[in-house]
């Protein structure tokens, strides 16, 4: 035990996951619903009993661009992958967003153990194309980030408890490493890694087709930590507010828009993002998101607009 115990000591963030996790059992005997009353077909589902996948179309969310279940650009209290709370589900994804001046690729994976926790990866590569080779970094110099995260959901059912106004509400982090160390600390930038804090709290009206959530991040990340993590002069968390709303036009079919709230430490004039969203869903297994997305200035090029395509495919 020693060993794994001087392991977690040296990586915060891999500590503070196992804690997440450690705690996840005590949260659930308190949590669970006890008298709501479950929505039709989510309920049949677990009358049916274990099965390969039981959540309804959509309700798992697609995967947001740092690998955690929920829109493109912001995490949901939801859990990801295809499980109940009887079951274990995954998902894999990739997504592309090309700007005008940009490209960000993103692939990665994730678990959700017993719709409580949910632990994802995900390995961003972001293209500085022609802009590059004006910093003088050469054409299509590239930024690799790795981002570990966790999620457990802490209240509330988005889907089994349509007769309460709680949401259904979890708590996350996003563990995020930076592989241009050097040169981000000779710009002036604290440190190429570091850590994210979330508390997200969504809400399904099964009778009004309507998603809505709430996002509350705690981060020092300057481009959603692409360009590192502070700066030199600005080194302190700050809470930032995120949001998403979704309309299921068919069990199928999403369409909705989102909302993110961003840092400005390094004095680019680092926009906000916003986003507009059609999510698919053809099977339980597939679903694709294919979304217009606002980024404004992105260090040397303003008006940053990128159509932006993911596939998922979960079980």
């Amino acid at each position: 035990m020693k060993p794994i115990k001087n392991a977690l000591l040296k990586s915060p963030a891999c500590y503070v996951a196992a804690c997440l996790c450690a705690i996840s059992a005590n949260v659930a005997a308190q949590t669970e619903p006890k008298t709501s009353t479950p929505a039709p077909a989510a309920a049949d589902a677990e009358k049916s009993g274990p099965t390969f996948s039981s959540k309804l179309l959509l309700t798992g969310g697609v995967t947001n661009i740092e690998g955690s279940a929920g829109g493109g650009l912001t995490p949901w209290a939801i859990i990801g992958g295809n499980g109940t709370k009887e079951q274990i589900g995954g998902s894999v994804f990739y997504t592309q967003a090309r700007a005008n001046d940009y490209t960000l690729n993103v692939a990665g994976a994730m678990v959700g153990l017993f719709d409580r926790v949910e632990l994802s990866y995900a390995e961003q590569k972001f293209d500085t194309r022609e802009v590059g080779g004006a910093l003088g970094l050469g054409n299509g110099y590239k930024f690799t980030q790795k981002i570990y995260g966790a999620k457990v959901r802490v209240a509330g059912d988005a889907v089994l408890e349509q007769d309460s106004w709680l949401p259904q509400i979890a708590v996350g982090l996003q563990h995020k490493e930076n592989d241009r160390g050097d040169l981000l600390r000779a710009l002036g930038i604290k440190s190429d890694r570091g850590t994210d804090y979330y508390v997200s709290a969504t809400k399904l009206f099964l009778n009004s087709s309507i998603l809505v959530n709430g996002t509350v991040r705690l981060t020092k990340a300057n481009q959603t930590g692409i360009l590192g993590f502070g700066t030199n002069t600005k080194d302190k968390y700050k809470a930032y507010a995120e949001g998403s709303v979704a309309y299921l036009l068919r069990k199928d079919l999403a369409i909705g828009a989102e909302f993110r709230q961003k840092p400005d430490n390094l004095g680019f004039k680092e926009n906000n993002w916003y986003d507009v969203f059609v999510a698919y869903a053809p099977t339980k297994n597939i679903s694709v998101t294919l979304a217009y997305v606002d980024l404004g200035n992105i260090v040397i090029k303003e008006k940053q607009k990128a159509p932006y395509l993911s596939v998922q495919i979960g079980f």
